[in-house]
């Protein structure tokens, strides 16, 4: 049988270098040495994430942990285990063949894993752009045959070894499509073919910039077309339009006499302001991602327009916990006091002029170096604190890194403040490096039901769902247990 194998082997390989492949002989050989180190495929992911918001960063972080852990078992297990010698060149035409041939021995092809390790990583995640991936990596392994450096056997156990890559990463981090559907309990909400019945306010003002959404209603009405649509903010020639509040208000309005529901297409702002205005009509909410984060949809599994379409049209709903800020509001997602409020001011004056990712990273810095700890009264009890956060529920994650919820309804506050002492971030920062965050001295966090904060300088800035404003003197956080229905992403049997 192994006689037989490589006698098949050799012959496919002669049989390629043979034979004229029109427009091969210059294309191929570049695609081989593009695709060297997995400089291809870094090339790629680094493109999906910069552009293409948070489901292409997650396919390309898998594509990625793919790649690493199939180029891993090829150079230390595959190469060392089976020595093969590399083709001879003489049958292969010179235009063929690379300027630089390759000194490892020949079996398995490591381009040949990595190429199907990303493609195969990416479409666990998403299936139409692993499809979209699959010619490239289809053309990468027929490469490493075309220029002579493989043998076919190669570069078939190469890809058989780059699929199991990708399928162990995902037994190690489940896909978003294995994870548990978020948030529970199931309630009711009519079902709305085409967005009948259903009032959606576009918020022009989110993502980076004022006016960074121009078509936001042109794409509302495209995906849902019997839906109605009223517009909120500056338009797309920069007039002063609807104040958001009294658009929520007339949608409301609308929407209750329909018998429909309230939609919001906007970031977590403009969600949480929604979530209010629909609370007190007992409408349910349609969320739309429309933001530069949109924490809440993401948890909700909604992560596109069309997304957040299905679900309506389903009318498959659940309920969810909302948070009283005493008689300041409502937040959906996180409220803070101390250095990350004005980390988000700073980021949100500088974003306009260099973007929202950079103007993130100068402000931590910034912050971090001149921040100094909130003087405030929790629960009664004086504390000097660098950092209080409270999550509505519960957030996966250690430390001040709060992750993703699967449950939006479970009655607590996640509460973790970090305390304003000597040496107070010094500290934190040490415990971070060492991965011993559970157990420094200066985090603390706690399950609670409400949290009554007092004596708050002026001054003061607080942040909840995004947004920044003044904090009042005292006030108080309460959990309203599956206060809002809201529109999810159907599950799949």
């Amino acid at each position: 049988m192994r006689r037989a194998l490589s006698t098949w082997d050799r012959r496919a390989f002669l049989a390629v270098a043979g034979r004229h492949w029109p427009g091969a002989d210059r294309a191929l050989p570049r695609l081989s040495r593009c695709a060297d180190h997995g400089l291809l495929w870094f090339g790629l992911a680094a493109g999906a994430a910069a552009t293409g918001g948070r489901p292409a960063r997650r396919a390309a972080l898998r594509g990625i942990a793919s790649l690493a852990v199939a180029s891993a078992t090829v150079n230390t297990l595959g190469k060392r285990s089976v020595r093969r010698v590399r083709p001879v060149l003489d049958v292969v035409p010179l235009v063929r063949r690379l300027a630089r041939q390759p000194a490892t021995t020949s079996f398995p092809s490591g381009h040949s894993a990595s190429a199907v390790a990303f493609a195969a990583g990416v479409a666990l995640e998403n299936r139409g752009w692993g499809l979209a991936l699959a010619p490239i990596a289809a053309a990468v392994c027929f490469s490493r045959v075309y220029t002579g450096v493989h043998y076919p056997g190669d570069v078939l156990a190469g890809a058989a070894l780059g699929a199991g890559a990708a399928f162990a990463v995902r037994g190690l981090a489940p896909t978003r499509a294995q994870l548990a559907p978020p948030a529970r309990p199931r309630a009711d909400a009519p079902a709305l073919p085409g967005g009948a019945g259903l009032v959606v306010v576009t918020n022009s003002t989110s993502g980076q910039r004022v006016g960074a959404r121009p078509d936001a209603a042109d794409e509302v009405r495209a995906a849902l077309p019997l839906a109605e649509v009223v517009e909120s903010g500056p338009d797309a020639a920069g007039r002063t339009g609807e104040p958001l509040d009294k658009a929520l208000e007339r949608a409301a309005n609308r929407a209750f006499e329909l018998g429909g529901a309230l939609g919001v297409f906007g970031g977590d702002g403009s969600v949480s302001a929604a979530a209010a205005t629909a609370r007190r009509y007992g409408l349910p909410l349609a969320v739309l991602p429309g933001g530069t984060l949109n924490h809440f949809a993401y948890d909700l599994g909604i992560e596109t327009v069309a997304d957040a379409c299905r679900a309506v049209e389903s009318g498959e709903a659940v309920a969810v916990d909302l948070v009283r800020m005493g008689d300041h509001g409502w937040f959906l997602n996180t409220f803070s006091i101390g250095a990350y409020p004005e980390l988000v001011r700073v980021r949100e004056r500088w974003a306009p002029r260099i973007g929202a990712w950079p103007a993130g990273v100068l402000a931590a810095v910034e912050v971090l170096r001149t921040a100094g700890p909130a003087r405030i009264e929790v629960d009664g009890r004086p504390r000097e604190l660098w950092m209080l956060f409270a999550g509505n529920c519960t957030y996966r994650g250690l430390g001040l890194t709060p992750l993703r919820r699967h449950d939006l309804a479970d009655g607590v506050l996640d509460v973790r403040t970090v305390s304003g002492g000597r040496l107070a971030r010094t500290r934190l920062l040490l415990a971070a490096l060492t991965g011993d965050l559970k157990h420094s001295p200066v985090l603390r966090s706690a399950r609670l039901r409400h949290l009554r904060i007092d004596g708050v300088e002026p001054g003061t800035h607080l942040a909840y769902d995004g947004e920044v404003a003044h904090a009042p003197r005292s006030l108080t956080l309460a959990k309203e247990n599956e206060a809002l229905v809201v529109y999810r992403l159907p599950t799949t049997p």
